[in-house]
């Protein structure tokens, strides 16, 4: 076996099942679960539609790079969405199979094992994908924290020159896993002009960029390229989404774009790593990326539960409104592991300790005594968690 997957951290949400295993939910209160960012809206109906029609499609191989209405549509909405130039269909745009396997799939593409000890560095607290694509890529994650004094940005003060010779790869998240900031347009100058001086490739996580609150949209990487005169988006590779804008988790949809000359290597990688979107999943995805309509209702529902809940919640511990995406980010008056356990078995509601997003760096873990709270659900099950959660935090 390979022996780097010895190096694997167990999952949080595995970490989560033993944390409630040892103390199980009691009473008669029905379970809801706050701790699983994975959309509850229901799909639109046109998407559902668009994949049955085109099952037919099922009897066909499908290309790695996707079909020409699937990269057109995308491409119209890159332009739409950000402002960009229009991209060159055929090089500038590769669909994948979800954001997740693409995110992993990177590291194994850009990761030159002949050049050392290879660094990827994470944001702390970050998406645990991150970490293990490192890891069985055969290089070492190394971690920068967020600075809640600076919106949460990751703080690289603490990464050494030395350290910055030997980064290959950095992930960001923007809007961000777990507390919904956005990256500046200073925070992307800061990076690039890092990129730029250590030569490494950057891979921004954009899966929760269609979920925000106020009427400007968030920044995006390639739209940060733009303004910043970088129109090759060198050393930049874009992953995007539609399970989170669309609510088509289980379809495992998305698409990457940014640096021509490193999509053409990664696409060699994906023809052989054998993920190509089945041909129903790829006529579904044109649809969903060529209609806003159900994006904008999408957007409302979040609103909505986010507007109500945000003051509840509020009332009894410290947390704010985010920039976007859709995740309370909550700090807990006891150990976050120890809040999540009572709460889940005094009320039945199941959130994500914070710490088990986070790597411990010199003795502090930057997501201790914190919780995640993902407002997934519909809003009546969010507002009745909700109010068990103030109920349980003025018992403390």
């Amino acid at each position: 076996m390979n022996p780097d997957l010895e190096r694997l951290h167990p999952y949080p949400f595995e970490r989560l099942r033993l944390l409630f295993a040892a103390a199980p939910a009691t009473g008669s209160y029905t379970p809801v679960s706050l701790s699983i960012g994975e959309p509850k809206h229901p799909t639109p109906v046109f998407i559902r539609e668009a994949l049955t029609n085109a099952l037919d499609g099922l009897s066909n191989y499908p290309a790695t790079l996707g079909s020409d209405a699937l990269r057109h549509a995308i491409a119209d909405w890159l332009v739409s969405r950000y402002g960009i130039p229009h991209p060159d269909e055929a090089q500038d745009i590769i669909p994948v199979t979800g954001s997740r396997e693409a995110l992993f799939a990177v590291a194994q593409a850009v990761i030159d094992r002949t050049r050392g000890d290879a660094l990827v560095v994470c944001p702390n607290p970050f998406y645990q994908i991150y970490e293990g694509a490192a890891l069985l890529a055969g290089a070492t994650p190394i971690f920068a924290d967020i600075d809640p004094s600076r919106n949460y940005a990751a703080d690289y003060r603490a990464i050494t020159p030395e350290q910055w010779a030997r980064v290959q790869l950095v992930y960001v998240c923007s809007p961000g896993n777990p507390t919904g900031a956005v990256m500046t347009l200073a925070d992307w100058r800061e990076l690039f002009e890092l990129a730029d001086r250590y030569d490494f490739t950057i891979a921004a996580d954009e899966c929760y960029s269609e979920i925000y609150f106020g009427d400007i949209a968030p920044l995006g990487a390639l739209e940060a390229c733009r303004q910043l005169g970088r129109d090759d988006y060198a050393r930049l590779i874009t992953f995007t989404s539609l399970s989170k804008r669309s609510n088509v988790p289980g379809m495992r949809s998305g698409f990457v774009s940014g640096d021509r000359r490193l999509l053409k290597k990664y696409l060699l990688y994906r023809t052989y790593h054998g993920c190509a979107m089945a041909p129903p999943f790829q006529a579904a995805s044109t649809v969903a990326w060529s209609d806003e309509a159900h994006v904008v209702e999408n957007r409302r529902l979040y609103r909505a539960k986010f507007e109500q809940i945000t003051p509840l919640i509020q009332s009894v511990l410290e947390t704010r409104l985010p920039d976007a995406a859709f995740y309370l980010w909550v700090k807990t008056p006891i150990s976050d592991e120890l809040f999540a356990q009572r709460l889940y078995a005094q009320y039945n509601v199941a959130v994500l300790p914070g710490s088990y997003l986070a790597r411990t760096q010199h003795g502090v873990n930057p997501g201790a005594n914190h919780v995640r709270i993902a407002l997934v659900a519909g809003l009546p099950e969010c507002l009745e968690a909700a109010q068990r959660l103030v109920s349980f935090a003025r018992k403390l």
